[in-house]
């Protein structure tokens, strides 16, 4: 959500918005599930439990960033930006929900901290946007 809203304040191509999905989509992705395998190795866990938990990590990232492609992708840029964010929330909250449920923890509370966290970074990297846009805009 925060890498869109941030690229469009940079007033940035709807090719290269996609673009800057897919490559996090795979590149960052792969860098951040290695790094949760190097970790689990490292806690001793098993090869298999250790390879499958970094193979779904990943899967379920990357169909995340494919997901908001695809929204920008079927949308015009202006509504895809708001849909990428509504549906950005929904899953945070989804997974807030889920997350609160299975430690006993209080759903609402758990979403609200999760979409605060989440709104602030949006509106950080919005800030960031528009600043780039001013400085390099103009070169």
């Amino acid at each position: 959500m925060a890498l869109i809203v941030g690229l469009d304040a940079a007033t940035a191509t709807k090719a290269a918005v996609v673009g800057g999905l897919l490559i996090i989509g795979v590149a960052d992705n792969l860098t951040d599930s290695l790094s949760v395998h190097i970790y689990q190795e490292a806690e001793r866990l098993t090869e298999r439990p250790a390879f499958k938990t970094t193979v779904y990590n990943f899967g379920a990232r990357l169909m995340v960033s494919v997901s908001f492609a695809a929204l920008f992708l079927l949308l015009p840029s202006s509504m895809a930006i708001y849909a990428c964010v509504v549906w950005g929330f929904f899953l945070l909250s989804g997974l807030s929900y889920l997350l609160a449920k299975q430690r006993g923890a209080r759903p609402l509370s758990e979403i609200c901290k999760h979409a605060g966290v989440a709104a602030a970074v949006i509106v950080i990297s919005k800030a960031l946007g528009l600043l780039i846009r001013t400085m390099i805009g103009s070169i």
